[in-house]
């Protein structure tokens, strides 16, 4: 059942399933908390209370905001933890890892560990050798594309490049619902705003996390010539000790929704070492 959050600016849609320890699941940029519908049922058979929250413009919730930055979400983010009588486990996917590290650096005392999914969080460089990887090339021009034309067939092109491989089996169900949230002029606005936004703010946080970090990348991720390298970039700029790199070969930009299982097995391991540490 959804719920609301009303934030400055506008109103957060949640659902929150199961109980236990708080994991918050935050999506990416042009998606929507459906995102994790395989994830879901999995943390919850774990013993975990897990909130799926659709970000600021997305699935249900509100249009219209002034602000899209990674910091934006990351406040929004950091007022549904604390609604729901936190600390939380916070999962964020693309745009919202980035956001997912400013509300731990921001807010510590309510983030108990992070878990990045191919997160973009640092400002992107690219060399004349990387237009040569053609995954990288064809997701950038389907991205670029999508940005300046507020194009849903590129969208859905770019789509197809980052689940290389292997598709969820409600794959046709999934694109759909995309589709249609997409074909909303105030949904792609959120995209290309969130597209838009640099996410400087989130790698000069990265220095600033004190709780355990596990990052996420797909081997075939498109935004990234090189996922590992990328990954392993983002870890070396945490503090030492804090941040683990987890690469899951054939899984593109999003690989909870293509390997839930694997995803949610290193999730697992990684909370249970995290307790074991504590």
């Amino acid at each position: 059942m959804t719920e609301y959050l009303a934030v400055d600016g506008g109103t957060i849609a949640y659902e929150v399933t199961g109980s236990g320890p708080l994991i918050v699941l935050a999506h990416g940029m042009g998606d929507s908390r459906a995102a994790y519908r395989a994830v879901i049922p999995q943390l919850v058979a774990a013993g975990y209370r897990v909130a799926a929250v659709d970000l600021r413009g997305c699935g249900e919730s509100s249009v219209g905001w002034p602000d899209w930055s990674r910091t934006a979400i990351a406040g929004d983010l950091l007022a549904v933890i604390r609604h729901l009588g936190g600390p939380a486990v916070l999962v964020g996917h693309s745009v919202s890892g980035g956001a997912a590290t400013i509300a731990a650096a921001q807010e510590p005392s309510l983030i108990t560990a992070l878990v990045e999914l191919a997160p973009v969080t640092r400002k992107m460089s690219i060399r004349l050798g990387d237009l040569r990887v053609k995954r990288f090339r064809r997701g950038m021009l389907r991205l670029l594309g999508t940005g300046v034309f507020g194009s849903v067939s590129l969208w859905r092109s770019y789509l197809d490049v980052a689940y290389p491989g292997v598709k969820p089996a409600d794959w046709a169900e999934r694109l759909s619902r995309i589709d249609s949230l997409m074909r909303e002029p105030s949904r792609m606005k959120a995209l290309q705003s969130m597209g838009r936004s640099a996410p400087t703010d989130a790698g000069a946080q990265l220095g600033n996390v004190r709780c355990p970090v596990l990052v996420v990348m797909g081997a075939l991720d498109p935004d990234w010539a090189d996922p590992r390298a990328e990954g392993s970039v983002i870890v070396d700029a945490l503090p030492s000790g804090f941040g683990h790199l987890e690469v899951i070969e054939g899984a593109g930009h999003y690989p909870h929704d293509q390997f839930s299982e694997q995803v949610v097995s290193l999730l697992l391991s990684f909370l249970r070492s995290t307790a074991a540490r504590a």
